[in-house]
């Protein structure tokens, strides 16, 4: 068995998936579409870039992150079933997704979240170093959010779907009843906060593009992540604070009630109801490790390869 996964290049977490599955999957992995016995389609929308001779001739799976139907007009649904003709099977990273998704299709559908390297996200100990190291104070309550949240090119209007305007007011409420928070933000296209914190004088760090490495130490010194998206296919963040052991709530998105404490999802007006539970998380995030996590994906090409 030879597989072959499509290929983005769009600085985007699953080009990190990808280079992790040719990094540990050498023996079965080709980067040569023609000696591939299965398509992993792992970015929907890279299906165009491949040669139809391939998709019509090899075993397909297509990887499905999220379905917003408020946006799935006409043209998306037309795309949708011109590739789903080529689809043997999909593969979701939540069972949300995997919902949405039977409203589409009668094809076979798993659900997987994606491996976390646990040599790239861990704990560190010493997180007084860490906060000195980021100019963060002894007494600072860092809450962090890394991940985009503007629509478009514009770079100001807000991508409802992963809850910046949510966030916004959370933490505008916070740092009224305690001065000693300061947010952390990470990631392209963070201009709706960052105009919307300038405004309200919400206290603020911003690390647009940062490594891997960088990343996990900004995890070690939140004392809170939150996640705000009305719809989701993971977020990687919440495996990525389960393994760090890093505070989170979250809405009821993506993988969130697969790895996190029910006391710990929130909803938008109940949001200091919320409690993080951060050996639950850590204890269910064990499971999806490399290569255990990995494992389960390869099972799932096995399957579809042997029928």
């Amino acid at each position: 068995m030879k597989i072959y996964l499509s290929n983005l290049n769009e600085s985007w977490v699953v080009d990190r998936f990808r280079e992790d599955w040719y990094k540990n999957n050498q023996s079965i992995s080709t980067e040569k579409i023609s000696k591939a016995d299965i398509v992993w389609i792992i970015s929907p929308w890279t299906w165009k870039k491949i040669n139809k001779k391939y998709l019509k001739n090899k075993k397909v799976l297509c990887s499905i992150y999220h379905i917003d139907f408020e946006k799935f007009n006409d043209i998306d649904k037309d795309e949708f079933y011109q590739r789903d003709q080529f689809v043997d099977e999909y593969h979701v990273i939540s069972l949300k997704t995997k919902q949405q998704l039977r409203q589409l299709t009668d094809k076979k559908i798993t659900s997987i979240p994606f491996w976390i390297d646990q040599n790239l996200f861990f704990e560190i100990k010493n997180k007084a170093a860490l906060r000195e190291k980021y100019g963060f104070k002894k007494n600072d309550f860092i809450i962090g959010s890394f991940q985009r949240d503007t629509e478009g090119s514009d770079l100001s209007s807000p991508k409802l779907i992963k809850g910046p305007d949510i966030f916004l007011e959370i933490t505008k409420d916070l740092v009224k009843s305690n001065k000693e928070i300061k947010i952390l933000l990470t990631g392209k296209r963070r201009q709706f906060l960052i105009n919307n914190f300038k405004k309200y004088s919400v206290p603020y760090k911003y690390y647009e593009m940062v490594d891997i490495e960088v990343i996990n130490e900004l995890y070690n010194i939140l004392d809170l992540y939150i996640v705000t998206s009305r719809i989701e296919g993971g977020p990687q963040a919440i495996l990525e604070c389960a393994i760090t052991k890093t505070p989170i709530l979250s809405t009821d998105v993506g993988v969130a009630s697969e790895i996190l404490h029910e006391d710990s999802i929130f909803k938008v007006d109940s949001f200091d109801d919320a409690k993080t539970n951060i050996m639950y998380a850590f204890k269910q995030v064990q499971e999806f490790k490399i290569p255990i996590g990995m494992k389960k994906h390869l099972a799932l090409l096995n399957s579809i390869y042997e029928n």
